[in-house]
Order: C-alpha cells, then sequence, then structure tokens
C-alpha cells in the first residue's frame, strides 16, 4: 500500500493535553512539594523530651497541654504527633491568659481521713438495724466535697513490700486506738513512730502462724485448690497476710466501726482489702467467687434474720468450698466465761448453727479447739430431694445470683449450675493455681457469657502483656516492681492484672457494674479478686491506699453518666502522694482529662500509645513517684 503524502497523515496526539493525565501529574508534583516540605521542617526543628510539641502559633486564649516524647533504650520512641494547626493568624490576645489555671483548693485538715461513702457523721443519720448505718451511703451531687483531700502532717512513703506486712508509719495512719484496745491480743503495737504487727489476732492472740496451722489439717492450703479468700471482720488483715505464703489471695473486709481504721491498716501493711459489712445489702461481689469464706470472731449473727448472712456467704462460695469458723459458740463449753456469756445460750446458738449449716446442704468436716470447718456441696444433685422434703429453706428464683452491687439480699439458696452427674462440679471444675490465670475459666467454656469465646480470652491475654509491656517503658517504677497495692478501674477480663504477676504486687479489679458484660465472675474463676462499683460514687476504701492506679476507658464510659471531676478527685483521694496514673483514652477524651488533673497538680504527661503516633488512643501518665 502507498504511504499517505505527509499533509494527509494523522497527528500524534499531545498526552499532556489531556484533563486527567495533567491532573495526575499535578497530583504527583503536589505530593512531592508537601513530603520535601516535611522532611525539611522535620528535620530542621528536632524536639526533645524537654521541648512541647504542641506550638501556640495562634497565641490563643487556652490551657498549654503537652505531648511528650520519652527516651527508651528500645524500642525507640514514636515520632510526635502534632495536633495545632500550622497556618498563621494574627490575634491580639493576652498571651499569658492560657497559663492563669485555676487551682483546686484543698480540704479542710478534717478530711484527711474522709471516706466518702463512711462517714461517721453521715451514718448517725440511719438506722442501726442490722448495722444498715455501716452499709454505703454516699453523697449526693450537691454534697460532694470539691476539693483535694490533704495527706495528714509527717506523712512519709509507706514501707516496701515485703516488709510493710510488719511495719508501717504511725503519721500515716494516726490511730492509737486499736493499739490500746487490742493490746493484749497482739494486733498491732505502737513502737515509737512505728506500728508494728506481731500477727496476733482476737482468736490467735499467741500468732497467726499456729492458727494456720490448724486450719491446715482440715483445709488443704498448700494443694492450689484454695486461691481466693473472703475474710469477713478482718481486724488488721493478719490472717490474709499470712495465707500469702500459701499463694492465697484474701479479700479481707471489715466496716469502719470503734476500731477506727482497721481496713486502713490492712491496706497500709499491702493487704488486700476495702471496707464492707453484712446488712441488708449483698456483698460486691459474684456468685461462686470464693474457695474459702472466714470468720474469726467477726461479730456476725449468723443464725440471725431466718439464716440471711449464711445464705450470702453460700452465695459467693464456690461448689465444694469452705467456711472457717472460730469464736462463739465454737467451743463455748471452755470458753463461755471468757466470752461473759451465758452456756445455754451459747448452746443454743451452736444447735441454730448447725442446722442452718445442714439446710444449706453443707457437711460439718471437722470441729477442732476453736475452729469448725464446713464444706459446700460440689452440686445441688442431692440438696433438691432434701429441700423438697425438709419444706423449712427455698431456692431463690432471682435469675441473676452474680449481681452484687445495692442488691437486697433474699432469705433463699441459689441453685448451683446443673450437671449430670453427682460427682461433678456444678459450673465447672478449676484448675489448680498457678495454671488457673491462663486456663480457659469454666464460664468461658460453658458459653454462658454471650460474646467471650477462648479465642477472645486468649486475644486479651496477648494484648495486655503487649500493652502493660509498653508501660513498663514509660513508668519504670512499674517496670522496676516498685508498687505493691493495684487498681484496675475497668478489670475487663482481668487481663492487665494477670500481666503483672511478674512482680509482688495484687490487684484490686474493678467490674462497673452496669458494664455491658459483666466479667467479675470470669476475673475470681482466673483466680484474681475484684468487687463491683459505680465510679459516680467513691470506692470503700480509705485515703492514700494504692500505689498505682489504671484506667481504661473508664471517662469515654462515664462521660455522661456524671461530672468526670468527681472522678478523679476519688482517683486523688485514693492514690498514695507518691503513687502513679495511667489513663487510656481517645485523643479527645485525654485532652479534657489533663485539663483538670493540671488543675489538680498533677504533673501529667500525654504520651503515644504502643499503636503508635497514628492511633488516636492516647495515654495520660501521671507519675508523682519523680
Amino acid at each position: 500500500m502507498a504511504t499517505p503524502p505527509p499533509s494527509l497523515q494523522t497527528p500524534t496526539p499531545n498526552p499532556l493535553k489531556r484533563p486527567l493525565i495533567r491532573l495526575f501529574l499535578l497530583t504527583i508534583l503536589c505530593s512531592l512539594c508537601y513530603f520535601l516540605g516535611s522532611y525539611t521542617k522535620t528535620n530542621s526543628t528536632p524536639t526533645s523530651p524537654s521541648t512541647p510539641l504542641f506550638q501556640d502559633q495562634l497565641h490563643c486564649s487556652k490551657p498549654n497541654f503537652t505531648i511528650h516524647n520519652t527516651h527508651y533504650s528500645s524500642p525507640p520512641p514514636p515520632p510526635p504527633l502534632d495536633f495545632e494547626p500550622h497556618h498563621t493568624v494574627t490575634l491580639t490576645l493576652p498571651q499569658d491568659q492560657g497559663q492563669n489555671i485555676k487551682l483546686l483548693d484543698f480540704c479542710s485538715k478534717n478530711f484527711t481521713n474522709y471516706c466518702p461513702c463512711h462517714d461517721p457523721p453521715r451514718e448517725k443519720q440511719f438506722i442501726t438495724e442490722r448495722r444498715f448505718q455501716k452499709q454505703r451511703h454516699c453523697p449526693g451531687n450537691g454534697e460532694k466535697p470539691r476539693c483535694l483531700v490533704p495527706r495528714p502532717a509527717g506523712y512519709r512513703r509507706p514501707f516496701p513490700w515485703p516488709k510493710s506486712r510488719d511495719y508501717a508509719w504511725f503519721r500515716n495512719v494516726p490511730f492509737p486506738r486499736l493499739t490500746e484496745l487490742k493490746k493484749s491480743q497482739n494486733w498491732v503495737r505502737l513502737e515509737g513512730d512505728r506500728l508494728v504487727f506481731p500477727g496476733g489476732g482476737t482468736s490467735f492472740p499467741k500468732g497467726v502462724k499456729g492458727y494456720i496451722e490448724e486450719i491446715k489439717r482440715v483445709v488443704p492450703l498448700k494443694s492450689g485448690d484454695i486461691r481466693t479468700v473472703l475474710d469477713v471482720g478482718c481486724g488488721v488483715a493478719s490472717f490474709g497476710a499470712s495465707l500469702m505464703d500459701y499463694n492465697i489471695l484474701t479479700m479481707s473486709i471489715a466496716p469502719r466501726d470503734i476500731h477506727e481504721a482497721q481496713v486502713h491498716f490492712a491496706l497500709e501493711r499491702g493487704l488486700p482489702a476495702m471496707l464492707g459489712v453484712l446488712s441488708n445489702n449483698r456483698l460486691p461481689f459474684p456468685s461462686r467467687a470464693f474457695d474459702m469464706a472466714h470468720c474469726s470472731r467477726c461479730l456476725v449473727p449468723w443464725t440471725s434474720y431466718d439464716g440471711l448472712y449464711l445464705m450470702e456467704i453460700d452465695r459467693i462460695l464456690r461448689p465444694g468450698g469452705y467456711w472457717v469458723l472460730s469464736g462463739p459458740p465454737i467451743n463455748w463449753r471452755v470458753n463461755f466465761k471468757g466470752w461473759e456469756r451465758q452456756p445455754k445460750d451459747l448452746e443454743n446458738e451452736q444447735i441454730s448453727l448447725e442446722d442452718l449449716a445442714r439446710r444449706l446442704c453443707w457437711k460439718k468436716i471437722a470441729e477442732r479447739g476453736s475452729i469448725a470447718v464446713w464444706r459446700k456441696p460440689s452440686n445441688h444433685m442431692h440438696c433438691i430431694q432434701k429441700l423438697k422434703a425438709w419444706k423449712s429453706t427455698q431456692f431463690c428464683t432471682s435469675p441473676d445470683a452474680d449481681a452484687g452491687w445495692y442488691t437486697k439480699m433474699d432469705p433463699c439458696i441459689f441453685p448451683l449450675p446443673q450437671v449430670k452427674d453427682v460427682h461433678d462440679i456444678s459450673g465447672g471444675a478449676l484448675e489448680k493455681w498457678p495454671k488457673r490465670l491462663n486456663a480457659a475459666p469454666p464460664r468461658i467454656t460453658s458459653k454462658i457469657i454471650n460474646g467471650i469465646t477462648v479465642r477472645t480470652l486468649n486475644e486479651d491475654v496477648q494484648l495486655w502483656r503487649r500493652r502493660v509491656s509498653y508501660y513498663g517503658i514509660i513508668l519504670k517504677s512499674l517496670n522496676n516492681c516498685k508498687f505493691r497495692n493495684v487498681m484496675d478501674m475497668n478489670a475487663g477480663l482481668g487481663g492487665f492484672a494477670a500481666a503483672l504477676t511478674k512482680c509482688p504486687v495484687w490487684v484490686m479489679n474493678v467490674v462497673p457494674f452496669d458494664v455491658k458484660t459483666n466479667t467479675l465472675g470470669i476475673v475470681y474463676e482466673r483466680g484474681l479478686i475484684g468487687t463491683y462499683m459505680n465510679w459516680c460514687e467513691a470506692f470503700s476504701t480509705y485515703p492514700r491506699t494504692y500505689d498505682f492506679i489504671h484506667a481504661n476507658g473508664v471517662f469515654s464510659m462515664y462521660m455522661d453518666k456524671c461530672d468526670i471531676l468527681y472522678i478523679l478527685l476519688e482517683m486523688y483521694r485514693i492514690l498514695r502522694p507518691d503513687g502513679a496514673i495511667i489513663i487510656r483514652e481517645h485523643v479527645d477524651i485525654i485532652v479534657k482529662v489533663k485539663d483538670i488533673t493540671d488543675r489538680m497538680r498533677w504533673n501529667g504527661k500525654i504520651l503515644h500509645s504502643e499503636n503508635g503516633p497514628f492511633h488516636s488512643e492516647k495515654i495520660l501518665l501521671v507519675d508523682n513517684s519523680l
């Protein structure tokens, strides 16, 4: 074919004249300019840990907050995340206005040992029947003090664990009454400026170790089957302190009564404890939580009110769990003179107690000296038939045995989960400690909690190991095991506490009572302890009782329920002066919280989480140990 002349050939199109290609090239050119500019700015203005990453370019009237970049040896610190605008606008505003933060005042000195929900003046407003006045009675919104609880004069850093088990500074817990009232029973002695805890108690004035030895002859304390224990009317928690030699974790409870501050003494010693009393409401624990319950002359009227209080112990006791009782009426023939009681009254009390335990289907396995031990059945197969025949005690019809927050007690027995064989354990058998910590709890394997599976647990374990490892980088005191009393304000499955096992700490795992999925039963089945709570109220503890507080998602949970200022004031109240706090939240909430903590005189730092600088979740670190 002949080639057409040049004038007739189709001209080659120019690609630059096509709109899409020109737009594409323009985009590439703009991107190159942007990255070149970012590279130049980053390399020309390096930052240091002491340099604020938020430059006040607009000179806006607002509080200063900074994200600090912490230097670690490994891994390297994430790059800073700058939230500030980088355009310039000329505004004429006072440049120092943002620095004038209105600090919160300290409360008056009479608030030094203030317990908002267990306040003696408030108790006088309530009836004394069933010790109702000793239950939680919290101030309303208009009554809450808007101030910082001060430390007592002469306060000193508590003794480190394990020395704190035996010693405390008197100025930290300046309550001399116990040293006088319980002098003959060796609860606590005052020697100079120190409190000394010789390990005595009302039922064991010569020391708790011999008392534990008596119990050990009946209850397998060394087997690993006993991990969680409830001590009712705990004194200064010498019983729980001694059980730690067997890797047993004891939740010690007692009211604020004439003994002044027995729970405060226990916490100052580094022992798990909280204010609590058997009255009208259930204890703030789930059902089947404790391997053993203990009462050493705890002054609880077990046989009164149709056996209501012993039925509550039955609710929180695990299938096959033990109840240990010493004091009246046990061994009354020998002790009635010392108790200043009539023999006939004590005999009738013991008969009533034995009958009540029988109606609960408990089996008495020993009574030796001043100690008696009963055991709860591992299931209710036989008990169902017995109760039908006796017609004296009924099973509860309430569906939620785990409810424990301002829930009224019922004079009935909560039925245990059904089993197929008389030898089966209701709800499923638990592993021995320490395998129990990382084994799948029966509440998960039985699939009774929607949305939580074995895979969920395993992922949670790995997540919190990674997070706690990162916490050890940004908070050296945690990595160096400087803390003893730790609180997790939103514990979930207990993953945070489980990741701390390398250090000699105990963790109060708090599960908000209205959380969508109640996980506190799982926490206990992992061999950990905790309680229900509403963070719009104050916790049942004394001021300055926790070394480290962890709050994951707490403020986003309560932002629309109550003023978060009061949650932070409560954290201030219960944190020791040299303690630390880690708060995990979305960056927007972190900034709001940081504004309040600045007013509370805390030197907080906003840090990137382990997820890096481009993740919206940030950490607010308050480290008062520095």
